[in-house]
């Protein structure tokens, strides 16, 4: 996956989250608005910031790019009906494992959002198959393609970890015996781990491999003896000692052509046609208007 389409999944993940959180505020105004008009969220000195001007503020800001932001959703789920043009449950799994895997720590970003990532890439995948869906490809085109761009298609085996660092083993061992009793190890990871970078997101280190040079070998080592949602033994390592989690581990695989000459062919036709990636090609066919603010159609 080209790094300027991870980028775009990534912004799109911004904006729905700022979406949920405007909603979540706003959720209380259906009800009392008067109520939540005199809510206080911050004070500086004897001068109040109401939460209504934080709501508006926040609409200001965001609210036109979260609004196109779903609207192109919306036209490509339309389109993709009208065209009959679907994404398979394949399709998006190869294509997430994918991004996991090329990407490693931006996975720690991806993965808080498992179902809504999913419904990004689905929406990202019917695009382009809307916009080449009528871009012919040669078969030994594709294949030629292919071949030149193999590693591409290769992904290594990837490990999902989270950890805690401790200075002792001591530690380590009094870590492991509260997660034994139940503790959360996001919990533990945010309270205990002195590695602050991971501990702000609960010891999530994203996605690694073997080539990764940014990680102890021992992780590599532990994580692959360790199963799906389980914590490791005390690990020894340069700086200390560690306990690991496991998230997920992604068997690596090399892709055959059969296996991804669709994708292939959306590639190639998106080079070919030189068009922006962007559901706004389709804003005049489903009669796209606006009514927020002083927005024009683009």
């Amino acid at each position: 996956m080209p790094k300027q389409k991870l980028r775009a999944i990534i912004a799109g993940l911004a904006l729905l989250n700022l979406l949920t959180i405007i909603i979540f505020v706003i959720k209380p105004l259906i009800f009392s608005k008067s109520v939540i008009g005199e809510e206080t969220a911050a004070k500086v000195g004897s001068k109040d910031i109401s939460r209504e001007a934080w709501i508006n503020e926040l609409e200001k800001r965001y609210g036109e790019d979260v609004l196109e932001e779903m609207v192109d959703k919306e036209v490509v789920k339309q389109a993709a009906e009208k065209y009959k043009v679907k994404i398979s449950d394949k399709e998006i799994d190869r294509e997430l494992k994918m991004m996991k895997t090329m990407y490693g720590a931006a996975g720690q970003t991806l993965n808080k959002s498992t179902d809504q990532l999913r419904q990004e890439v689905q929406s990202s995948l019917l695009l382009e198959k809307l916009l080449t869906k009528d871009v012919s490809v040669s078969g030994a085109v594709m294949e030629k393609y292919y071949e030149e761009n193999k590693d591409v298609y290769r992904i290594p085996t990837t490990y999902h970890i989270s950890h805690i660092t401790t200075s002792t083993k001591k530690q380590a061992e009094r870590i492991r015996h509260e997660l034994e009793k139940g503790v959360s190890f996001e919990v533990l990871a945010m309270e205990k781990s002195l590695d602050e970078f991971t501990a702000n997101q609960g010891g999530d280190m994203g996605y690694i491999s073997q080539a990764n040079e940014q990680v102890p070998k021992e992780y590599i080592e532990a994580a692959e003896k360790l199963q799906a949602n389980k914590w490791s033994e005390a690990i020894k390592t340069e700086d200390g000692w560690a306990v690991l989690y496991l998230h997920e581990k992604i068997k690596g695989k090399q892709y055959k052509y059969e296996e991804v000459k669709d994708k292939i062919h959306r590639q190639i036709a998106l080079e070919q046609i030189q068009a922006p990636v962007s559901g706004k090609i389709f804003w005049d066919e489903f009669d796209v208007e606006w009514f927020y603010g002083s927005k024009e159609q683009k």
